[in-house]
Protein backbone atom coordinates (compact mmCIF):
# COMPACT_ATOMS: atom_id res chain seq x y z
CA UNK A 1 0.00 0.00 0.00
CA UNK A 2 2.89 2.38 0.66
CA UNK A 3 4.09 2.01 -2.93
CA UNK A 4 0.61 2.66 -4.27
CA UNK A 5 0.25 5.74 -2.08
CA UNK A 6 3.57 7.19 -3.22
CA UNK A 7 2.73 6.57 -6.88
CA UNK A 8 -0.70 8.17 -6.37
CA UNK A 9 0.99 11.22 -4.88
CA UNK A 10 3.26 11.47 -7.94
CA UNK A 11 0.21 11.21 -10.20
CA UNK A 12 -1.43 14.04 -8.24
CA UNK A 13 1.66 16.19 -8.72
CA UNK A 14 1.61 15.42 -12.44
CA UNK A 15 -1.99 16.62 -12.68
CA UNK A 16 -1.12 19.85 -10.85
CA UNK A 17 1.65 20.48 -13.40
CA UNK A 18 -0.89 20.17 -16.20
CA UNK A 19 -2.42 23.51 -15.18
CA UNK A 20 -0.98 27.02 -15.02
CA UNK A 21 1.73 28.08 -14.41
CA UNK A 22 3.42 25.00 -15.96
CA UNK A 23 0.49 24.14 -18.26
CA UNK A 24 1.84 20.73 -19.35
CA UNK A 25 -1.57 19.55 -20.57
CA UNK A 26 -0.25 16.23 -21.93
CA UNK A 27 0.10 15.10 -18.31
CA UNK A 28 -3.68 15.06 -17.75
CA UNK A 29 -4.40 11.54 -19.14
CA UNK A 30 -1.11 10.29 -17.68
CA UNK A 31 -2.14 11.51 -14.22
CA UNK A 32 -5.61 9.95 -14.55
CA UNK A 33 -4.03 6.65 -15.62
CA UNK A 34 -1.76 6.79 -12.57
CA UNK A 35 -4.75 7.36 -10.31
CA UNK A 36 -6.60 4.40 -11.83
CA UNK A 37 -3.62 2.06 -11.62
CA UNK A 38 -2.97 2.85 -7.95
CA UNK A 39 -6.57 2.01 -7.03
CA UNK A 40 -6.80 -1.07 -9.25
CA UNK A 41 -7.23 -4.37 -7.43
CA UNK A 42 -8.23 -2.74 -4.13
CA UNK A 43 -11.49 -3.01 -2.25
CA UNK A 44 -13.56 0.08 -1.51
CA UNK A 45 -12.41 0.04 2.10
CA UNK A 46 -8.79 0.61 1.05
CA UNK A 47 -9.16 2.41 -2.31
CA UNK A 48 -9.58 5.72 -0.51
CA UNK A 49 -5.94 5.70 0.69
CA UNK A 50 -4.21 6.26 -2.69
CA UNK A 51 -7.18 8.43 -3.70
CA UNK A 52 -6.57 10.72 -0.75
CA UNK A 53 -2.82 10.87 -1.44
CA UNK A 54 -3.56 11.87 -5.04
CA UNK A 55 -6.03 14.55 -3.97
CA UNK A 56 -3.82 16.02 -1.26
CA UNK A 57 -0.80 16.48 -3.52
CA UNK A 58 -2.85 17.66 -6.50
CA UNK A 59 -4.96 20.23 -4.68
CA UNK A 60 -2.38 21.47 -2.20
CA UNK A 61 -0.16 22.23 -5.21
CA UNK A 62 -2.81 23.46 -7.62
CA UNK A 63 -4.44 25.72 -5.01
CA UNK A 64 -1.14 27.01 -3.57
CA UNK A 65 -2.39 30.55 -4.26
CA UNK A 66 -5.02 30.21 -1.52
CA UNK A 67 -2.26 31.00 0.97
CA UNK A 68 -2.88 34.64 0.01
CA UNK A 69 -6.14 34.39 1.97
CA UNK A 70 -4.40 32.63 4.87
CA UNK A 71 -2.32 29.50 5.34
CA UNK A 72 -4.92 28.02 7.66
CA UNK A 73 -7.70 28.67 5.13
CA UNK A 74 -5.56 27.05 2.40
CA UNK A 75 -4.96 23.98 4.56
CA UNK A 76 -8.60 23.64 5.61
CA UNK A 77 -10.14 24.09 2.16
CA UNK A 78 -7.71 21.88 0.26
CA UNK A 79 -7.95 19.17 2.89
CA UNK A 80 -11.73 19.19 2.59
CA UNK A 81 -11.58 19.10 -1.22
CA UNK A 82 -9.10 16.21 -1.11
CA UNK A 83 -11.77 14.04 0.50
CA UNK A 84 -13.58 13.95 -2.83
CA UNK A 85 -10.60 12.18 -4.37
CA UNK A 86 -10.51 9.78 -1.44
CA UNK A 87 -14.12 8.89 -2.22
CA UNK A 88 -13.28 8.65 -5.93
CA UNK A 89 -10.51 6.19 -5.05
CA UNK A 90 -12.97 3.84 -3.37
CA UNK A 91 -15.52 4.25 -6.16
CA UNK A 92 -12.89 3.60 -8.82
CA UNK A 93 -11.73 0.47 -7.05
CA UNK A 94 -15.28 -0.90 -7.13
CA UNK A 95 -16.03 0.12 -10.71
CA UNK A 96 -12.89 -1.55 -12.05
CA UNK A 97 -14.57 -4.86 -11.26
CA UNK A 98 -17.25 -4.13 -13.86
CA UNK A 99 -17.12 -5.02 -17.53
CA UNK A 100 -15.74 -2.20 -19.70
CA UNK A 101 -14.58 -0.49 -16.56
CA UNK A 102 -12.81 2.45 -18.35
CA UNK A 103 -16.25 3.80 -19.24
CA UNK A 104 -17.53 3.49 -15.69
CA UNK A 105 -14.38 5.00 -14.18
CA UNK A 106 -14.33 8.01 -16.52
CA UNK A 107 -18.01 8.68 -15.77
CA UNK A 108 -17.23 8.53 -12.05
CA UNK A 109 -14.42 11.05 -12.46
CA UNK A 110 -16.79 13.56 -14.08
CA UNK A 111 -19.51 12.79 -11.53
CA UNK A 112 -17.15 13.73 -8.70
CA UNK A 113 -16.14 16.88 -10.60
CA UNK A 114 -19.79 17.85 -10.84
CA UNK A 115 -20.36 17.10 -7.16
CA UNK A 116 -17.42 19.05 -5.79
CA UNK A 117 -18.12 21.94 -8.19
CA UNK A 118 -21.43 22.56 -6.47
CA UNK A 119 -21.13 21.28 -2.89
CA UNK A 120 -20.52 22.15 -0.09
CA UNK A 121 -20.91 25.92 0.27
CA UNK A 122 -21.38 26.33 -3.47
CA UNK A 123 -18.46 24.07 -4.37
CA UNK A 124 -15.08 24.77 -5.93
CA UNK A 125 -14.69 23.89 -9.65
CA UNK A 126 -10.95 24.61 -9.74
CA UNK A 127 -9.04 21.59 -11.04
CA UNK A 128 -11.62 20.24 -13.50
CA UNK A 129 -9.72 18.35 -16.19
CA UNK A 130 -11.17 20.52 -18.94
CA UNK A 131 -9.63 23.63 -17.38
CA UNK A 132 -6.15 22.45 -18.38
CA UNK A 133 -6.59 22.21 -22.17
CA UNK A 134 -5.95 25.80 -23.27
CA UNK A 135 -3.74 25.97 -26.36
CA UNK A 136 -4.24 22.26 -27.14
CA UNK A 137 -6.20 20.58 -29.97
CA UNK A 138 -8.56 19.16 -27.33
CA UNK A 139 -9.83 22.67 -26.63
CA UNK A 140 -11.55 22.66 -30.03
CA UNK A 141 -14.03 20.12 -28.63
CA UNK A 142 -15.37 22.60 -26.07
CA UNK A 143 -18.04 24.23 -28.30
CA UNK A 144 -19.38 20.76 -29.08
CA UNK A 145 -19.00 18.87 -25.79
CA UNK A 146 -18.68 21.52 -23.09
CA UNK A 147 -16.52 21.36 -19.98
CA UNK A 148 -17.97 18.11 -18.63
CA UNK A 149 -17.74 16.48 -22.05
CA UNK A 150 -14.07 17.38 -22.45
CA UNK A 151 -13.34 16.19 -18.90
CA UNK A 152 -15.05 12.91 -19.78
CA UNK A 153 -12.92 12.57 -22.91
CA UNK A 154 -9.71 13.19 -20.94
CA UNK A 155 -10.71 10.84 -18.12
CA UNK A 156 -11.60 8.11 -20.61
CA UNK A 157 -8.24 8.56 -22.35
CA UNK A 158 -6.47 8.13 -19.03
CA UNK A 159 -8.55 5.08 -18.09
CA UNK A 160 -7.80 3.46 -21.44
CA UNK A 161 -4.10 4.12 -20.92
CA UNK A 162 -4.41 2.25 -17.62
CA UNK A 163 -6.18 -0.64 -19.38
CA UNK A 164 -3.42 -0.72 -21.99
CA UNK A 165 -0.80 -0.83 -19.24
CA UNK A 166 -2.51 -3.81 -17.58
CA UNK A 167 -3.24 -5.81 -20.74
CA UNK A 168 -1.97 -9.36 -20.25
CA UNK A 169 -2.10 -10.78 -23.72
CA UNK A 170 -2.10 -9.66 -27.34
CA UNK A 171 -5.87 -9.75 -27.66
CA UNK A 172 -6.37 -7.43 -24.73
CA UNK A 173 -3.58 -5.18 -25.91
CA UNK A 174 -5.19 -4.77 -29.32
CA UNK A 175 -8.62 -4.19 -27.75
CA UNK A 176 -7.28 -1.52 -25.41
CA UNK A 177 -5.14 0.05 -28.10
CA UNK A 178 -8.03 0.10 -30.55
CA UNK A 179 -10.36 1.72 -28.02
CA UNK A 180 -7.73 4.31 -27.16
CA UNK A 181 -7.12 5.10 -30.83
CA UNK A 182 -10.86 5.52 -31.39
CA UNK A 183 -11.19 7.94 -28.48
CA UNK A 184 -8.19 9.95 -29.67
CA UNK A 185 -9.68 10.10 -33.16
CA UNK A 186 -12.99 11.36 -31.77
CA UNK A 187 -11.16 13.98 -29.76
CA UNK A 188 -9.25 15.13 -32.84
CA UNK A 189 -12.33 15.58 -35.03
CA UNK A 190 -13.26 19.06 -33.73
CA UNK A 191 -9.74 20.29 -34.51
CA UNK A 192 -10.35 19.29 -38.14
CA UNK A 193 -13.65 21.18 -38.23
CA UNK A 194 -13.36 24.02 -35.67
CA UNK A 195 -16.53 25.71 -34.54
CA UNK A 196 -16.71 29.06 -36.33
CA UNK A 197 -19.69 31.21 -35.31
CA UNK A 198 -21.02 33.90 -37.63
CA UNK A 199 -21.10 37.45 -36.30
CA UNK A 200 -24.27 39.51 -36.10
CA UNK A 201 -22.88 43.04 -35.92
CA UNK A 202 -20.11 44.61 -33.88
CA UNK A 203 -19.67 46.71 -30.77
CA UNK A 204 -16.73 48.74 -29.47
CA UNK A 205 -15.91 48.05 -25.82
CA UNK A 206 -13.42 49.74 -23.52
CA UNK A 207 -12.13 47.62 -20.62
CA UNK A 208 -10.61 49.73 -17.84
CA UNK A 209 -7.88 48.34 -15.58
CA UNK A 210 -7.37 51.12 -13.05
CA UNK A 211 -4.72 49.38 -10.89
CA UNK A 212 -4.47 49.06 -7.10
CA UNK A 213 -2.15 51.30 -5.05
CA UNK A 214 0.80 50.09 -3.01
CA UNK A 215 1.74 46.43 -3.16
CA UNK A 216 -1.36 45.75 -5.24
CA UNK A 217 -2.72 42.90 -3.14
CA UNK A 218 -5.02 44.76 -0.74
CA UNK A 219 -7.84 46.51 -2.55
CA UNK A 220 -9.48 47.65 0.68
CA UNK A 221 -6.39 49.41 2.02
CA UNK A 222 -7.05 52.41 -0.26
CA UNK A 223 -10.31 51.55 -1.99
CA UNK A 224 -11.18 55.16 -2.72
CA UNK A 225 -8.02 55.54 -4.76
CA UNK A 226 -8.98 52.39 -6.69
CA UNK A 227 -12.28 54.05 -7.59
CA UNK A 228 -10.51 57.30 -8.44
CA UNK A 229 -8.14 55.40 -10.75
CA UNK A 230 -11.03 54.01 -12.77
CA UNK A 231 -12.76 57.37 -12.91
CA UNK A 232 -9.59 59.12 -14.09
CA UNK A 233 -8.85 56.42 -16.69
CA UNK A 234 -12.39 56.75 -18.08
CA UNK A 235 -12.25 60.55 -18.23
CA UNK A 236 -8.87 60.33 -19.92
CA UNK A 237 -10.33 57.89 -22.46
CA UNK A 238 -13.12 60.39 -23.18
CA UNK A 239 -10.52 63.02 -24.02
CA UNK A 240 -8.53 60.62 -26.19
CA UNK A 241 -11.54 59.62 -28.29
CA UNK A 242 -12.73 63.21 -28.63
CA UNK A 243 -15.43 63.51 -25.98
CA UNK A 244 -13.94 66.18 -23.68
CA UNK A 245 -17.26 67.40 -22.34
CA UNK A 246 -19.52 64.43 -22.79
CA UNK A 247 -21.58 62.97 -25.59
CA UNK A 248 -23.18 66.25 -26.71
CA UNK A 249 -19.85 68.01 -27.25
CA UNK A 250 -18.01 65.24 -29.06
CA UNK A 251 -15.21 66.27 -31.35
CA UNK A 252 -14.68 63.11 -33.38
CA UNK A 253 -12.07 64.72 -35.61
CA UNK A 254 -9.67 65.09 -32.73
CA UNK A 255 -8.44 61.50 -32.88
CA UNK A 256 -8.75 58.36 -34.97
CA UNK A 257 -9.60 56.21 -31.95
CA UNK A 258 -13.16 54.84 -32.09
CA UNK A 259 -15.63 55.90 -29.43
CA UNK A 260 -16.70 52.97 -27.28
CA UNK A 261 -20.32 51.85 -27.24
CA UNK A 262 -19.90 51.03 -23.57
CA UNK A 263 -17.18 50.87 -20.92
CA UNK A 264 -16.42 47.91 -18.63
CA UNK A 265 -15.10 48.49 -15.13
CA UNK A 266 -13.90 45.58 -12.96
CA UNK A 267 -15.35 44.01 -9.85
CA UNK A 268 -14.72 46.16 -6.77
CA UNK A 269 -14.12 49.29 -8.83
CA UNK A 270 -15.99 50.69 -5.84
CA UNK A 271 -15.88 48.83 -2.54
CA UNK A 272 -18.59 51.01 -0.97
CA UNK A 273 -22.23 51.36 -1.92
CA UNK A 274 -22.36 53.99 -4.69
CA UNK A 275 -25.99 54.73 -3.82
CA UNK A 276 -25.16 55.66 -0.23
CA UNK A 277 -21.69 57.15 -0.57
CA UNK A 278 -22.07 60.64 -2.05
CA UNK A 279 -18.46 61.05 -3.17
CA UNK A 280 -18.43 57.69 -4.98
CA UNK A 281 -21.75 58.40 -6.66
CA UNK A 282 -20.55 61.79 -7.83
CA UNK A 283 -17.31 60.34 -9.17
CA UNK A 284 -19.07 57.63 -11.17
CA UNK A 285 -21.54 60.19 -12.57
CA UNK A 286 -18.64 62.40 -13.69
CA UNK A 287 -16.93 59.52 -15.50
CA UNK A 288 -20.13 58.35 -17.18
CA UNK A 289 -21.00 61.90 -18.25
CA UNK A 290 -17.51 62.44 -19.62
CA UNK A 291 -17.49 59.32 -21.80
CA UNK A 292 -21.15 59.76 -22.77
CA UNK A 293 -21.93 56.02 -22.99
CA UNK A 294 -23.03 53.38 -20.45
CA UNK A 295 -20.44 52.11 -17.98
CA UNK A 296 -20.81 48.65 -16.44
CA UNK A 297 -19.65 49.45 -12.90
CA UNK A 298 -18.46 46.78 -10.46
CA UNK A 299 -19.79 47.73 -7.03
CA UNK A 300 -20.37 46.39 -3.54
CA UNK A 301 -23.96 47.30 -2.64
CA UNK A 302 -25.49 47.17 0.82
CA UNK A 303 -28.28 44.65 1.43
CA UNK A 304 -29.20 45.44 5.02
CA UNK A 305 -26.97 45.57 8.05
CA UNK A 306 -25.59 42.03 7.75
CA UNK A 307 -25.35 41.42 4.00
CA UNK A 308 -23.93 42.89 0.79
CA UNK A 309 -24.30 42.27 -2.94
CA UNK A 310 -21.48 42.10 -5.47
CA UNK A 311 -22.98 43.69 -8.56
CA UNK A 312 -22.33 44.79 -12.10
CA UNK A 313 -24.46 47.92 -12.59
CA UNK A 314 -25.27 49.42 -15.99
CA UNK A 315 -24.77 53.14 -15.39
CA UNK A 316 -26.27 55.18 -18.22
CA UNK A 317 -25.24 58.83 -18.89
CA UNK A 318 -28.91 59.84 -19.21
CA UNK A 319 -30.95 57.54 -16.98
CA UNK A 320 -28.31 56.70 -14.37
CA UNK A 321 -27.99 53.32 -12.65
CA UNK A 322 -30.21 50.65 -14.14
CA UNK A 323 -29.90 46.99 -15.06
CA UNK A 324 -27.82 44.87 -12.66
CA UNK A 325 -26.17 41.48 -12.44
CA UNK A 326 -25.42 40.07 -8.98
CA UNK A 327 -22.57 37.61 -8.49
CA UNK A 328 -24.04 34.11 -8.40
CA UNK A 329 -21.19 32.31 -6.67
CA UNK A 330 -19.69 34.22 -3.72
CA UNK A 331 -16.63 32.52 -2.32
CA UNK A 332 -17.10 30.70 0.98
CA UNK A 333 -14.74 32.04 3.67
CA UNK A 334 -13.68 34.77 1.23
CA UNK A 335 -16.93 36.70 0.67
CA UNK A 336 -19.21 35.05 3.19
CA UNK A 337 -18.65 32.85 6.24
CA UNK A 338 -20.69 29.66 6.65
CA UNK A 339 -21.36 28.97 10.31
CA UNK A 340 -20.05 32.43 11.10
CA UNK A 341 -20.26 32.03 14.87
CA UNK A 342 -17.97 29.01 14.68
CA UNK A 343 -15.32 30.29 12.25
CA UNK A 344 -15.20 34.07 12.47
CA UNK A 345 -11.88 35.38 13.71
CA UNK A 346 -10.24 31.96 13.73
CA UNK A 347 -9.05 31.47 10.14
CA UNK A 348 -6.81 33.82 8.18
CA UNK A 349 -8.50 37.13 7.40
CA UNK A 350 -12.09 36.08 8.08
CA UNK A 351 -12.39 38.81 10.68
CA UNK A 352 -12.17 41.26 7.76
CA UNK A 353 -15.51 39.99 6.39
CA UNK A 354 -18.01 41.70 8.71
CA UNK A 355 -20.99 41.05 6.40
CA UNK A 356 -21.94 38.04 4.30
CA UNK A 357 -22.36 38.36 0.54
CA UNK A 358 -25.65 37.11 -0.89
CA UNK A 359 -25.89 35.07 -4.11
CA UNK A 360 -27.55 36.37 -7.27
CA UNK A 361 -30.04 34.39 -9.31
CA UNK A 362 -30.21 36.32 -12.59
CA UNK A 363 -30.58 34.18 -15.73
CA UNK A 364 -31.28 36.87 -18.35
CA UNK A 365 -28.45 38.81 -20.01
CA UNK A 366 -27.89 42.47 -19.20
CA UNK A 367 -28.89 45.10 -21.74
CA UNK A 368 -25.87 47.37 -22.22
CA UNK A 369 -26.03 50.00 -24.98
CA UNK A 370 -28.65 47.87 -26.71
CA UNK A 371 -26.47 44.74 -26.60
CA UNK A 372 -27.52 41.61 -24.65
CA UNK A 373 -24.47 40.84 -22.51
CA UNK A 374 -23.75 37.77 -20.37
CA UNK A 375 -21.87 38.97 -17.31
CA UNK A 376 -19.72 36.99 -14.87
CA UNK A 377 -18.07 38.33 -11.74
CA UNK A 378 -14.70 36.81 -10.81
CA UNK A 379 -15.10 33.14 -9.77
CA UNK A 380 -18.44 32.98 -11.62
CA UNK A 381 -16.37 32.25 -14.73
CA UNK A 382 -15.49 28.80 -13.33
CA UNK A 383 -19.15 27.78 -12.98
CA UNK A 384 -21.29 26.63 -15.89
CA UNK A 385 -24.76 27.65 -14.77
CA UNK A 386 -24.83 31.45 -14.89
CA UNK A 387 -22.97 31.72 -18.18
CA UNK A 388 -25.03 29.02 -19.88
CA UNK A 389 -28.27 30.59 -18.63
CA UNK A 390 -27.45 34.00 -20.07
CA UNK A 391 -26.01 32.76 -23.37
CA UNK A 392 -28.93 30.42 -24.00
CA UNK A 393 -31.27 33.37 -23.42
CA UNK A 394 -29.74 35.54 -26.11
CA UNK A 395 -26.47 37.03 -24.83
CA UNK A 396 -24.25 38.01 -27.77
CA UNK A 397 -21.14 38.97 -25.78
CA UNK A 398 -19.54 37.80 -22.54
CA UNK A 399 -18.02 40.24 -20.06
CA UNK A 400 -16.03 39.35 -16.96
CA UNK A 401 -15.57 41.75 -14.06
CA UNK A 402 -12.90 40.55 -11.67
CA UNK A 403 -10.80 41.75 -8.79
CA UNK A 404 -7.90 39.37 -8.34
CA UNK A 405 -5.89 41.84 -6.30
CA UNK A 406 -5.69 39.45 -3.35
CA UNK A 407 -4.01 36.90 -5.63
CA UNK A 408 -2.03 39.29 -7.83
CA UNK A 409 1.32 37.84 -6.73
CA UNK A 410 0.18 34.24 -7.29
CA UNK A 411 -0.62 31.94 -10.21
CA UNK A 412 -4.36 32.23 -9.57
CA UNK A 413 -4.70 35.07 -12.05
CA UNK A 414 -3.20 32.91 -14.81
CA UNK A 415 -5.41 29.94 -13.94
CA UNK A 416 -8.55 32.08 -13.99
CA UNK A 417 -7.60 33.74 -17.29
CA UNK A 418 -7.04 30.31 -18.84
CA UNK A 419 -10.55 29.27 -17.74
CA UNK A 420 -11.89 32.49 -19.25
CA UNK A 421 -10.25 31.70 -22.59
CA UNK A 422 -11.87 28.25 -22.53
CA UNK A 423 -15.27 29.85 -21.84
CA UNK A 424 -14.86 31.86 -25.03
CA UNK A 425 -14.42 28.60 -26.93
CA UNK A 426 -17.25 26.81 -25.15
CA UNK A 427 -19.80 29.60 -25.67
CA UNK A 428 -18.60 30.75 -29.11
CA UNK A 429 -18.58 34.32 -27.77
CA UNK A 430 -16.09 37.16 -27.68
CA UNK A 431 -15.08 37.82 -24.08
CA UNK A 432 -14.01 41.14 -22.58
CA UNK A 433 -12.30 40.99 -19.18
CA UNK A 434 -11.76 43.96 -16.87
CA UNK A 435 -9.64 43.34 -13.77
CA UNK A 436 -8.59 45.85 -11.12
CA UNK A 437 -4.91 45.11 -11.70
CA UNK A 438 -4.70 41.91 -13.78
CA UNK A 439 -5.40 40.05 -15.96
CA UNK A 440 -7.56 42.20 -18.28
CA UNK A 441 -8.00 41.19 -21.91
CA UNK A 442 -10.13 40.67 -24.99
CA UNK A 443 -10.55 37.09 -26.20
CA UNK A 444 -11.96 35.79 -29.48
CA UNK A 445 -14.26 32.73 -29.76
CA UNK A 446 -11.28 30.55 -30.72
CA UNK A 447 -9.60 31.34 -27.38
CA UNK A 448 -7.03 33.72 -28.85
CA UNK A 449 -6.07 36.71 -26.70
CA UNK A 450 -6.54 39.68 -29.02
CA UNK A 451 -5.27 42.22 -26.52
CA UNK A 452 -4.33 42.29 -22.85
CA UNK A 453 -3.09 44.63 -20.16
CA UNK A 454 -0.01 43.82 -18.14
CA UNK A 455 -0.69 43.10 -14.46
CA UNK A 456 -0.24 45.96 -11.99
CA UNK A 457 -0.61 48.69 -14.60
CA UNK A 458 -3.27 51.26 -15.42
CA UNK A 459 -4.48 50.67 -18.94
CA UNK A 460 -7.59 50.86 -21.09
CA UNK A 461 -8.21 48.25 -23.77
CA UNK A 462 -10.32 49.58 -26.64
CA UNK A 463 -11.48 46.91 -29.07
CA UNK A 464 -14.21 46.46 -31.66
CA UNK A 465 -15.63 42.98 -31.15
CA UNK A 466 -18.19 41.02 -33.18
CA UNK A 467 -21.48 39.94 -31.65
CA UNK A 468 -22.64 36.32 -31.92
CA UNK A 469 -26.15 35.01 -31.37
CA UNK A 470 -25.73 31.34 -32.33
CA UNK A 471 -25.84 28.93 -29.38
CA UNK A 472 -23.15 26.25 -29.32
CA UNK A 473 -24.04 22.55 -28.86
CA UNK A 474 -22.15 22.71 -25.56
CA UNK A 475 -24.45 25.39 -24.16
CA UNK A 476 -27.50 23.52 -25.43
CA UNK A 477 -26.27 20.38 -23.64
CA UNK A 478 -25.83 22.39 -20.47
CA UNK A 479 -25.58 20.21 -17.35
CA UNK A 480 -26.88 17.01 -18.95
CA UNK A 481 -23.47 15.45 -19.62
CA UNK A 482 -22.54 15.80 -15.97
CA UNK A 483 -25.92 14.53 -14.83
CA UNK A 484 -25.63 11.50 -17.10
CA UNK A 485 -22.24 10.71 -15.56
CA UNK A 486 -23.73 10.91 -12.07
CA UNK A 487 -26.48 8.46 -13.06
CA UNK A 488 -24.03 6.08 -14.76
CA UNK A 489 -21.81 6.08 -11.69
CA UNK A 490 -24.75 5.26 -9.44
CA UNK A 491 -25.82 2.46 -11.78
CA UNK A 492 -22.30 1.06 -11.88
CA UNK A 493 -22.11 0.98 -8.10
CA UNK A 494 -25.57 -0.56 -7.72
CA UNK A 495 -24.65 -3.31 -10.16
CA UNK A 496 -22.15 -4.53 -7.60
CA UNK A 497 -24.99 -5.18 -5.21
CA UNK A 498 -26.94 -7.36 -7.65
CA UNK A 499 -25.89 -11.02 -7.66
CA UNK A 500 -25.52 -12.64 -11.04
CA UNK A 501 -23.81 -15.56 -12.73
CA UNK A 502 -22.06 -15.95 -16.02
CA UNK A 503 -21.59 -19.11 -18.01
CA UNK A 504 -18.08 -20.37 -18.71
CA UNK A 505 -18.74 -19.85 -22.40
CA UNK A 506 -19.53 -16.16 -21.88
CA UNK A 507 -16.47 -15.67 -19.74
CA UNK A 508 -14.14 -17.37 -22.17
CA UNK A 509 -15.51 -16.20 -25.51
CA UNK A 510 -17.40 -12.95 -25.03
CA UNK A 511 -15.37 -11.17 -22.40
CA UNK A 512 -11.79 -12.19 -23.09
CA UNK A 513 -11.02 -8.92 -24.87
CA UNK A 514 -13.13 -6.66 -22.63
CA UNK A 515 -11.72 -4.88 -19.60
CA UNK A 516 -13.14 -5.77 -16.22
CA UNK A 517 -14.53 -9.17 -15.27
CA UNK A 518 -12.78 -11.44 -17.75
CA UNK A 519 -10.46 -14.11 -16.29
CA UNK A 520 -7.42 -12.41 -17.79
CA UNK A 521 -8.25 -9.17 -15.99
CA UNK A 522 -9.59 -10.50 -12.70
CA UNK A 523 -7.40 -9.32 -9.84
CA UNK A 524 -6.00 -12.15 -7.70
CA UNK A 525 -7.54 -12.54 -4.27
CA UNK A 526 -4.25 -11.78 -2.58
CA UNK A 527 -4.23 -8.34 -4.18
CA UNK A 528 -7.82 -7.46 -3.39
CA UNK A 529 -7.34 -8.27 0.25
CA UNK A 530 -5.42 -5.06 0.96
Amino acid sequence: MLTRTLLAALAGLALALAFEPVAAAFLIPVAVAGFVLTTRGLRARSGWVPGLAFGVVFLFTHLWWLRAVGTDAWLALTAAESLFFALLGSVTAVLQQRRWWPLWVSAAWVAVEVWRSGWPFGGLPWGRLAYGVADTPVAEALPYAGMSGVSLLLALTGALLAWLATARDRRQWFAAGGALAAVLAIGALPALAPYQPDSEGEVTVAAVQGDVPGNGDDILADHRQVTANHIEATVDLAERVGVPGGGETADAGRTDLPRPDFVLWPENSTAVDPFRDTATNSGIESAVTAIGVPVLVGAIVDAGEDHVLNQGIVWDPVTGAGDRYTKRHPVAFGEYIPFRSLFEGSIGRLDQIPRDMLSGTREEPLQVAGVPVANAICFDIAYDDGIHDQVSRGAELLTVQTSNATFIHTDQIDQQFAITRLRALETGRWVVVAATNGVSGVISPDGEVVSSAAPRTREVLLERVPLVDAVTPAVRLGPWTGRACVVLTAVGLLMGLVPYRRSRRQQGAGEDAAPGRSPALTVPATETSE
